[in-house]
């Protein structure tokens, strides 16, 4: 019998906001502050302190739904979220559960050429917890990152594929980034998932027990985690035995999931009402308010490029996956159409990011904002490749150098001599060297091995180191091997 997997993602991003969710204590990089610095009564449950709501938090989450479709509900209610653990001060966590801020939503994935819709259960607020430090056999509580304010998305189970998680975590992580609510910075855990798994036979509708994989804070450990936990299930069920209701952590040096304890439900947290804080109602006007400042998401903008610039809908696709690099893009482009020299088309320059530019940044390990080579630069040495001045391949060498250093194209090339040889009789010269000081190719081409052209050709372009215009030098050599051909043939 064959198997299907059935997954559900929750996925808990940290607000970029300056203050925590119910306190005033400004929101730091936990890695990196001292321990406990940024802290007080509210944040560390402090018997007698009284919480108050983050209206930014409010308005983030608020974003956060809308750009996932869902309805903003009215009302609002936080609840307290009981469960005992060390980097939790107050025994309960304040989270929403009846009442949360958005539902019914959907996110719209591409896996290959189809298309399919995720449904988004809910999207509400709640706060982060402690950070727990293991060393040298004890354990140690860090509470700057307590409170912090913490939006979890709940999709639906309808995620069937390590290809489907894969583009679901990395669609809605690029949504954040653009709402510009979360830095998507997974290495210091603004972002984690964790992974609801079941496995049924094929064509079943019917829901099995599944188990929940917590705090996965990277896509590498969520597609190893739950391609594990798929393969493990299926091979219980199909040796008849019962899945388990339980919560898994990941081991990520063996590579499996391990039990951690039994699967909650909604009764064991006691979730009731919390008694500091008022419901939380939200007018239509506030909605539209918060609608209006929206900013163009990644499919919108991955549509107008294809329409506006008459790029395939893979190239807009990989420009806007990131909005530092669709911003980049159409700066570029701007300049282009609007710089001294002729008008650089939008396709030239999306070409020229998506391969060297690209190319670069995975070789460093770099992303767009630590790139020194400015829209404009790039547009420029892209104009010296059209005009003739260099070729294609000396322009990617002087690409590198403007990557590395940030200098401009102009200076490079002419600090180099990179300028591309176009004199035909200076060329013509070259190229008779050559053929005189290769006769035994020279003679094996004429004796019918077409491939030896290639080969002189490159020793064309290596007599000038790469300047030869090679267009013009392809011309004058097969001119030239033509003239001895038909001396021979006489």
């Amino acid at each position: 019998m064959d198997y299907e997997a059935v997954i559900g993602l929750e996925v808990h991003a940290e607000l970029q906001t300056q203050s925590k969710m119910f306190c005033g204590c400004a929101v730091v990089d936990s890695t990196q502050a001292e321990p406990n610095r940024y802290v007080c009564p509210v944040c560390t449950g402090m018997p007698g302190s009284l919480p108050v709501i983050n209206r930014r938090a409010v308005e983030y989450g608020m974003m956060v739904g809308l750009a996932l479709h869902c309805e903003i509900a009215p009302v609002n209610v936080f609840s307290r979220k009981s469960y005992f653990y060390p980097d939790l001060p107050k025994g309960y966590q304040i989270s929403q559960y009846d009442l949360p801020l958005a539902i019914n939503g959907w996110l719209t994935i591409e896996v290959g050429d189809v298309e399919k819709r995720v449904g988004i259960r809910r999207v509400h607020l709640e706060e982060d917890t402690g950070k727990l430090i293991h060393r040298d056999g004890v354990s140690l509580v860090d509470f700057n990152r307590s409170g912090v304010p913490l939006l979890e998305i709940v999709s639906e189970p309808d995620l069937h594929s390590l290809n489907e998680v894969r583009a679901y975590a990395t669609r809605l992580r690029s949504i954040l980034r653009y709402l510009g609510v979360n830095s998507g910075d997974m290495e210091k855990g603004v972002i984690r998932f964790e992974a609801n798994v079941s496995v049924r036979p094929v064509g079943s509708t019917e829901l099995f027990t599944r188990t929940e994989i917590k705090n996965l804070n990277s896509f590498r450990a969520l597609l190893r985690a739950t391609e594990y936990e798929i393969a493990r299930q299926t091979a219980l069920v199909a040796a008849g035995a019962r899945i388990m209701q339980q919560t898994m952590g990941w081991d990520e040096v063996r590579g499996v999931t391990v039990p951690q304890r039994g699967k909650e439900y909604a009764e064991d947290y006691r979730y009731f009402p919390e008694p500091d804080l008022p419901p939380l109602e939200i007018s239509r006007e506030w909605v539209a308010e918060v609608a209006a400042g929206l900013p163009e998401l990644p499919d919108a903008k991955r549509d107008r490029f294809v329409r506006d610039y008459g790029l395939s809908r893979y190239d807009a696709g990989i420009l806007v996956a990131e909005r530092a690099v669709a911003d980049y893009y159409e700066q570029a482009v701007r300049v282009g159409a609007t710089g001294a020299g002729r008008m650089i088309s939008p396709k030239t320059i999306a070409n020229w990011i998506t391969g060297e530019l690209f190319r670069l940044m995975r070789e460093t390990d770099g992303d767009i904002s630590a790139v020194k080579v400015s829209p404009a630069q790039l547009v420029d040495l892209i104009r010296l490749v059209e005009a003739g001045t260099i070729n294609a391949n000396t322009a990617k060498e002087v690409l590198e150098e403007m990557f590395k250093t940030g200098r401009p194209a102009d200076a490079i090339v002419a600090e180099r001599g990179l300028a591309q040889i176009s004199a035909a009789d200076v060329l013509a010269q070259v190229v008779a060297q050559v053929l005189a000081d290769n006769p035994q190719e020279v003679q094996a081409y004429l004796n019918g091995k077409q491939t030896v052209a290639r080969w002189l050709m490159g020793q064309v372009m290596r007599a000038t180191q790469g300047t030869a215009n090679p267009m013009l030098a392809q011309r004058l050599l097969d001119e030239q091997l033509a003239q001895l051909a038909g001396k021979r043939d006489v």
